[in-house]
């Protein structure tokens, strides 16, 4: 993984001695909250419902594991002992006091992390593939590339105040596990005659105005990624609505201009500036990938694995959700669910967080991951290490067997942190979960996809849930809204609004009673539940939903 240079040490130093002095002409009075609020902004700090909140950059998700101490250790000493991790692969801590804050970044700087960029009008933290550099399904490993579009984009001069936030998402894999359609720009890498290139996405985003990206060159090369990148944020900088923040994401520039004629000023923009890129970028990068070079994966039997599978049906639970295939023979990628049933997505405590960095650093080549689902990862573990690391993660309480299935929910903090949130989202994901852990029917649906927002600006990505929902406030009551057949991989669609809201006494039995259409209606065990619905559409899912609409035809 990358590690700072004196340069990138020396920049983080004056960064935060700037913010430093701008923190403590806001406790004085000489900054009001107004004046303040743009310089805090820059340097990831919110003022939530009841407090500040400081969001952490964690680039393209990844990190070791003195990073994660680092983390456990300001949850504890400055916030109230625990983070939230988020589906842009950051980590937030909800409860600092603005006095600390200088401190908390200074202690980040420490170990190579910042929070800048993770708020503004600007390139926000480009995430990845969580399985970056492990899959066995990757064409190569998409980090180096992240890494660079992470230096090129920090304090750009020209994109520091775009039309709106701009969102970058990449994978190294045809199995598109980084969302890569619902984002500003996606880059997916593909092959062309033997040569690794990128394929490259325009205009997704969700929100308000949920849309999927388009394809604006089918096949990049590798050497052009840079200047096209900055091609497309050139344009959209010039012809991006400045007029009303609803309508600035390149998006809503997308659909007025339409693909044909953005697309031709993309490329405008990209032949007159191409001559000027001569290769820096180029040399940076194959510096950068020597950070990147794959751990030394040993060779050794697996048969302390195969026995823990034959004699412990948790482990064998837990192995069956949770890991997935790796590219060296005899290792595997460990997903270590945050989603204990009833646990709010996403938290770790400090001694949880401290437990997944001596794991990844004894038994996973000292690298963890962040997924934009809100688990972390252990992505290199010698399968003769899994019993070890299942006792340890069992212990803490972070060996949940559900990566995928039901109660593996996605929620943004919703109503309970968040200023713009208009109904609770933590409490519906844990209802959902603790009600189909009691049910015992989490193996048998087998894999879904739950999204939670607590607002339409959806946070929680419930447009691309197999089942979304949506909380708002209607005449001063939460009411949630649910949208059915979303997909965030590489087949991605927006989810179809279901119908009228439910309360919020009534949005658990509503997917109870979905879920019961599908094990209904499912042609067998082996056709989950998105597979479902698109064979038989929309119309027996609203049924179930709306029994009573039925019963007044009748």
């Amino acid at each position: 993984m990358y590690r700072y240079t004196e340069f990138d040490e020396a920049f983080i130093r004056e960064r935060n001695a700037q913010f430093r002095a701008q923190v403590e002409r806001r406790i004085s009075g000489a900054l009001t909250e107004e004046e303040f609020r743009p310089l805090r902004l820059m340097n990831g700090l919110y003022l939530q419902l009841h407090a500040y909140m400081l969001r952490v950059a964690i680039p393209y998700g990844t990190l070791n594991s003195a990073q994660m101490r680092q983390l456990a250790m300001i949850a504890e000493r400055w916030d109230k002992g625990y983070g939230h991790f988020t589906t842009r692969q950051n980590i937030q801590y909800n409860w600092p006091k603005l006095g600390d804050v200088p401190d908390i970044l200074d202690a980040l700087g420490e170990v190579g992390m910042h929070a800048i960029q993770t708020s503004g009008n600007c390139v926000r933290n480009v995430t990845a593939d969580h399985f970056a550099g492990a899959a066995a399904d990757e064409i190569a490993d998409p980090r180096p590339v992240a890494e660079l579009l992470r230096q090129w984009s920090t304090d750009h001069p020209e994109f520091q105040f775009l039309p709106r936030k701009f969102k970058v998402a990449i994978t190294g894999s045809p199995n598109d596990r980084a969302v890569t359609r619902a984002h500003d720009i996606g880059l997916r890498m593909v092959e062309q005659d033997g040569e690794p290139g990128f394929e490259v996405i325009v205009g997704g985003g969700l929100g308000r105005t949920p849309m999927l990206g388009m394809v604006v060159r089918d096949f990049l090369p590798r050497a052009d990624l840079l200047p096209y990148i900055e091609a497309i944020l050139s344009t959209y900088n010039s012809f991006g609505r400045r007029d009303n923040k609803y309508k600035a994401r390149i998006k809503i520039t997308l659909h007025e201009l339409g693909l044909d004629d953005l697309r031709s000023r993309i490329e405008a923009r990209f032949a007159e500036i191409r001559a000027e890129w001569r290769g820096a970028d180029q040399e940076i990068l194959a510096r950068i990938e020597q950070d990147f070079a794959p751990p030394a994966f040993r060779d050794a039997p697996v048969d302390a694995y195969t026995r823990a599978r034959a004699a412990d049906p948790v482990f064998r639970a837990w192995a069956d959700t949770n890991l997935h295939e790796h590219r060296a023979p005899g290792y595997a990628i460990v997903t270590i669910s945050t989603k204990a049933h009833g646990a709010t997505p996403g938290d770790a405590s400090a001694d949880q967080m401290r437990v997944m960095a001596d794991l990844a650093k004894r038994y996973g080549h000292d690298e963890l991951r962040i997924s934009h689902e809100q688990n972390v990862i252990l992505p290199h573990v010698h399968k003769s290490d899994l019993p070890a690391v299942h006792a340890a993660l069992k212990a803490m309480g972070l060996a949940t067997a559900n990566v995928g299935l039901i109660s593996d929910i996605i929620a943004c903090p919703g109503m309970d942190y968040c200023a713009l949130a208009t109904a609770r989202s933590i409490p519906v994901a844990q209802e959902i979960a603790q009600r189909f852990e009691s049910l015992g029917l989490e193996q048998e649906i087998g894999a879904m996809k739950i999204k939670i927002s607590g607002c339409i600006n959806a946070c929680g990505h419930h447009h691309v849930g197999h089942i979304g929902i949506l909380g708002l406030d209607k005449a001063g009551v939460e009411s949630y809204q649910i949208t059915l057949g979303g997909d965030g991989t590489e087949a991605a669609a927006i989810g179809e609004r279901a119908g009228p809201g439910f309360a919020y006494d009534e949005i658990v039995p509503a997917v109870e009673r979905l879920v019961t259409a599908y094990l209904a209606r499912r042609a067998g065990p082996d056709e989950n539940f998105l597979q479902t619905y698109r064979r038989l559409g929309a119309a027996p899912f609203k049924a179930a939903l709306y029994p009573e609409e039925k019963a007044h035809a009748a």
